[in-house]
């Protein structure tokens, strides 16, 4: 009786994610089964994303899907419940294919489906490099209903591992598929699809629509449905996004006066190498800041311990490399620091877009050096906006250049043998 007024030959009403209903019963309006609906009011989701609005209809309708969303959108969620409710209507081993450019995303991605579906059991294996392929073949033997994977070494074991194969695939999910494809998978991507079933469901999620994208869209899909909630590159509303000119001799100064401003805050600073992450990372503790690296010099358990030591607030700063950009979750980010600037403009939308997710407010500061200016430039042309300056106070940074410089010498000497023994696959953090 409440509902009568809603439109009902309209189902997909943005209105009806916006108002104070519950996901269950948005999630009924939508046809997803009263057991995922409780999966979501238990995870908290208490309405659905633009793109979750968007997708699920299309794709529980059983066609092909192409996402387009900025990210922290909740691109998973709209993935992830269609494949669960496939599995509930007909159980079946090997039944999902989730491909993604990291090793993080995909551990993520795993959590996400093991959350949704710990009702209904759901088995969920993580094939990525960085761990033993003995272990790995082990649980592909036990046939999990969700593989996550990354494209590299899901080959290794479909050419190596005697028994494994996915010919009885149902759906196949690429989650980033713009990175995917700008890290050089192409041929691995192209490998998978010649030994997967022709007959199946492809869902194709990405940031941006690129050129690669297009090639794989046509390659991939059949009669797609393109679910579009961006139609540009761009950056959510309640990110706020400064910039600050700096002379690039005083780039630590400045970072250690702006984490101490914004003390009680927790930060994602995006370096541009191992190098400058790991560096960085040392200079900070030894001023007392509980900052820990993550970059892809680090063993794959150091890596996932990094990243749950940050995520269970043990420690405030995470120094990345691009290695965290895209897709990680992680709820409490308070500011993202752009320490270097990225190369390339769109990496700055997954940068930033680590904060502020799903209608949380969030803060981003990217460093601006004098050989940073046209990059910069790139930047505010590609989002459509101009940037404020962050306000410092130029005499206060100064006072911290002896206590940085001591800090620098120290870290120079620290991370000089990690270098060395990484150079031959050794990793000492």
């Amino acid at each position: 009786e409440r509902f009568r007024h809603i439109n009902t030959e309209k189902p997909l009403l943005f209105e009806l994610a916006t108002t104070p209903l519950f996901l269950s019963f948005v999630c009924f309006r939508q046809g997803v089964t009263e057991v995922l609906c409780e999966a979501c009011d238990q995870l908290g989701w208490k309405s659905p994303t633009k793109i979750q609005i968007e997708a699920i209809p299309v794709a529980l309708q059983g066609k092909d899907v192409i996402g387009l969303a900025e990210t922290g959108s909740g691109k998973t969620g709209a993935f992830a419940l269609p494949i669960l409710q496939s599995l509930l209507a007909s159980p079946q081993r090997l039944h999902t294919l989730v491909l993604t450019p990291t090793r993080e995303l995909a551990f993520q991605i795993s959590e996400q489906f093991e959350a949704l579906g710990s009702s209904i059991g759901v088995k969920c294996a993580v094939i990525v490099g960085g761990i033993d392929m003995m272990s790995q073949s082990l649980v592909l033997a036990k046939k999990p209903h969700v593989v996550i994977a990354t494209p590299g070494r899901l080959i290794d074991h479909l050419e190596n591992t005697k028994g494994f194969s996915l010919r009885a695939l149902k759906f196949l999910v690429m989650d980033e598929a713009d990175r995917i494809l700008n890290m050089d998978f192409e041929t691995e991507v192209d490998k998978i699809l010649k030994v997967i079933p022709r007959e199946r469901r492809t869902f194709l999620f990405s940031a941006t629509m690129t050129k690669k994208v297009q090639k794989l869209e046509r390659a991939a899909l059949k009669d797609p449905v393109k679910c579009a909630v961006s139609t540009k590159y761009s950056t959510v509303d309640k990110l706020q996004q400064y910039y600050i000119f700096i002379p690039s001799k005083y780039k630590d100064c400045y970072l250690v006066s702006i984490l101490n401003e914004l003390a009680g805050n927790s930060f994602i600073i995006f370096c541009s190498t191992c190098n400058t992450a790991q560096r960085v990372a040392l200079l900070l503790r030894n001023l007392g800041i509980t900052a820990i690296p993550l970059h892809g010099q680090m063993s794959q358990n150091k890596r996932l311990g990094a990243l749950n030591k940050f995520k269970s607030k043990s420690r405030s700063v995470l120094l990345a490399t691009d290695v965290a950009s895209r897709g990680l979750d992680i709820p409490h980010v308070d500011c993202v620091i752009n320490y270097d600037i990225p190369t390339h403009s769109k990496d700055y939308i997954h940068r930033v877009g680590r904060t502020a997710r799903a209608g949380r407010s969030g803060k981003s500061i990217t460093f601006v050096t004098q050989y940073d200016v046209e990059l910069f430039q790139r930047i505010e042309t590609l989002i459509g906006k101009k940037l404020p300056a962050f306000p410092t106070q130029e005499e206060e940074v100064m006072m911290l250049v002896e206590r940085v410089s001591e800090a620098q010498r120290f870290a120079k000497i620290v991370s000089r043998p990690f270098f060395i023994l990484s150079f031959v696959g050794i990793c000492q953090i």
